[in-house]
């Protein structure tokens, strides 16, 4: 039978609650969770759990149920040879071999490590968990419960299912029940990893109840598995876990104490974080397949990131379970793939999940200072584009990978931290302190032109040209001028936010001295006298757009123009160069001009062409209708990230000194609201339209202070002052 993933109703909810075994864990059903009438029979369709340490993928392989299990510290941190103490890896012999026409030798030293040699560094998979189902017959249903982050999984004959990933511990759960089989039982399934990257086969010890695996990599590196599980008549419930060097925490003492402490207790700790999680924000839209989509992407969010966890890289902790190293390594794109993951945090109101992007960063200032004085030789921090677990450089394509613009990029989400937080300390010790040295690294590199601009020796326009030597520009981009321009903007804002007016005054003057953004024929080009020429994937002569916000509606007739226009250019093209995530970007760009109907179009054209039955994102157009030229299956998460960002800026916006309501919402969308999304300055929003009239709007106010909002329908904003905590019902 078809592997179908299906919309479910509200009025199937009391048929599945009478589907569900005795003694069964509670759930809630969601009109947006996934169901389906049979296991995936493929991994990137599969039913996905995760807790942003470890995760779980579910899907049928062959006879047997298979969990694809990860960690997120699973990575090979093997040197590049290339890159250690080789006099060439300097941006200054970047420089000359550009000069001399050697692009050649440029991508050897940046392309051969990465594509040709040494399969490390990389992510790398784990193991797999296997079940023998085939006597327990034909599967009825299978069912994604959103709000608990719970699959279930019935079978005809009435054997039953229930597997979750706890929410805040390294452990995931398993629970058949109705199993007559006296044999049922899990085994571990691991890659042939000396076939993979080269490691002597790991050492698996069966043991009654309990399997672990030893697995030694490269170095010390090392990562263990165990599972362990007791039968109780025809239930047979246990619990998994993955552990590796990097860390603590030992699997099989994890697996262990879950199991003593019961499944009961587990599960109402792991339902205590879920609850807060979807209670932070919420939407409601009036188009079923934008909502469904929507939810899911905050579920994977709530999946793939905590606090305290490592930020989210390609596939996070759903690496490709294909018995190879996943796609681009797994590695950390920052050329787009990391930032856009975490878009949504802000306006969705999960600042704690997007810290892990924040703090992640800061713990490797030092590593990227050495980046900065050995490749770069300036003071101050540079962040490779293409980057390991630990932050080091991997290589490939070099005009985005060995980019000096990369800092600034990740740069704004400190500065978005601190603007949607309002937090002080933060600014102080953490945001503003990033933001300098991001500057500082980035003045060590800036050149003085004829026109007595600063501009950089070499500038890129992220994938223009790709990887030739037309990627080299000469001239200064929009996208590197744009990132450039907002880091120094931002550094001085924070600077005199915090008193140090000298600081605030050295980074303007650098700002002053910086060339305008390239607008021709009342567009944004990609650098000076180069319009975007064709369908292209990634928008990122647009960036001043969108996400920096250097260009904006509200600055009056001719940025408007040239918004539209560049937006429209974007059209003119059509799709056949574009990504997934390509209508995720354009969706926040229409957004941002205020288009309801265009950004609805987008994210929709997202949904259904560029995403697998699960909602993940596959990059590739799988209509195969030739909406897009790029048809293949690589699973991103970006995509989605970008995709729920969309959503938000279309319901509330706030990076102007207004928060705006209800800004891109389509002619048709009559009834429509959304509770607790965040403004900057730390105000909380919710409102509802009914039948295409405001009907309710309020602002809690977390730290006190003035706001202008926008309310729909009227042309001034109101203006607002409130105390901590104070709640304003706007009328």
């Amino acid at each position: 039978m078809k592997h179908t993933i299906i919309l479910f109703g509200l009025c199937s909810t009391l048929l599945l609650a009478c589907n569900m075994a005795e003694g069964s864990l509670s759930a809630t059903a969601n009109p947006s969770d996934l169901r389906s009438d049979s296991l995936s029979t493929v991994w990137d369709e599969a039913m996905p759990l995760g807790n942003a340490i470890v995760g779980e993928l579910v899907w049928k392989k062959g006879d047997n149920l298979r969990f694809a299990i990860d960690h997120y510290d699973l990575w090979d941190l093997r040197p590049v040879p290339m890159f250690e103490d080789n006099p060439n890896f300097r941006y200054s012999w970047v420089q000359e071999q550009l000069r001399a026409g050697n692009v050649d030798s440029v991508n050897y030293l940046f392309d051969f490590p990465y594509s040709m040699c040494n399969p490390g560094p990389s992510k790398i998979p784990c193991a797999a968990l296997e079940f023998p189902i085939k006597s327990l017959g034909d599967v009825a249903d299978v069912h994604l419960y959103l709000q608990n982050a719970l699959c279930n999984v019935t079978w005809k004959n009435g054997a039953t299912l229930q597997t979750f990933v706890h929410a805040t511990e390294p452990v995931g759960w398993f629970v058949f029940r109705g199993v007559e089989d006296e044999a049922f039982a899990p085994e571990i399934v691991v890659s042939d990893f000396k076939k993979l990257i080269g490691y002597e086969p790991g050492d698996m010890i069966r043991e009654p109840g309990c399997i672990t695996y030893h697995q030694k990599g490269w170095g010390d590196y090392f990562f263990d598995v165990a599972v362990r599980w007791e039968r109780v008549g025809t239930t047979v419930r246990g619990v998994w876990s993955v552990s590796t060097s990097l860390g603590k925490e030992k699997a099989l003492d994890k697996a262990t104490e879950a199991l003593a402490r019961g499944v009961e207790e587990s599960y109402k700790a792991h339902l205590n974080y879920w609850d807060a999680f979807w209670a932070a924000s919420s939407v409601k839209l009036p188009d079923p397949v934008l909502q469904r989509q929507y939810d899911n992407e905050m579920y994977h969010l709530g999946s793939t990131s905590r606090e305290n966890s490592r930020p989210i890289s390609l596939q996070a902790i759903w690496t490709a379970d294909e018995g190879n190293l996943p796609p681009w390594k797994g590695d950390y794109h920052n050329d787009l793939n990391t930032q856009l993951s975490y878009w949504p945090v802000y306006t969705g109101n999960h600042l704690s999940e997007g810290f892990a992007f924040i703090k992640y960063n800061w713990d490797l200032c030092e590593t990227y200072r050495q980046y900065a004085r050995t490749f770069f030789e300036t003071e101050g921090i540079h962040i490779p584009g293409v980057a390991t677990l630990d932050g080091r450089q991997m290589g490939g394509w070099a005009p985005y990978s060995a980019s000096p613009t990369v800092a600034a990029w990740i740069g704004q989400h400190f500065y978005l931290h601190w603007k949607y937080s309002a937090d002080e300390e933060f600014l102080r010790d953490k945001g503003y302190p990033f933001l300098s040295e991001t500057c500082k690294g980035i003045e060590g590199v800036l050149v003085t032109d004829s026109a007595g601009y600063r501009t950089l020796p070499f500038s890129a326009s992220p994938e223009m040209h790709n990887n030739t030597i037309k990627a080299w520009f000469k001239t200064l981009t929009n996208f590197d001028n744009a990132l450039i321009r907002f880091a120094f903007s931002a550094a001085s804002e924070m600077a005199t936010k915090l008193g140090k007016m000298e600081d605030a005054s050295h980074w303007q003057q650098v700002f002053d001295m910086l060339p305008p953004l390239v607008v021709e024929d009342g567009r944004l080009s990609v650098a000076k006298g180069l319009h975007l020429f064709d369908s292209h994937r990634h928008f990122s002569h647009l960036m001043a757009i969108y996400p920096l916000g250097l260009i904006d509606m509200s600055q009056g007739e001719e940025a408007q123009q040239v918004i539209l226009n560049s937006i429209e250019k974007l059209d003119s093209h059509g799709m056949n160069g574009w990504v997934g995530y390509s209508p995720a970007w354009l969706g926040n760009l229409k957004a941002r001009a205020f288009d309801g109907d265009g950004a609805a179009r987008a994210l929709r054209l997202f949904s259904d062409c560029f995403c697998l039955s699960n909602t993940f994102h596959a990059n590739g157009d799988q209509t195969k209708t030739g909406v897009s030229n790029a048809t293949y299956r690589p699973f991103t998460l970006e995509g989605n990230f970008a995709f729920a960002s969309g959503i938000q800026e279309m319901l509330l916006q706030s990076h102007t000194d207004v928060i705006r309501v209800f800004p891109a919402i389509p002619s048709a969308w009559k009834d429509v609201s959304f509770s607790n999304l965040r403004a900057q300055g730390a105000f909380l929003v919710s409102a509802e339209m009914k039948g295409g009239k405001l009907a309710s709007l309020s602002v809690r106010s977390e730290k006190g202070g003035a706001f202008n909002i926008l309310v729909p329908g009227e042309q001034e904003p109101r203006h607002y002052e409130t105390t901590a905590g104070e709640c304003v019902k706007v009328k």
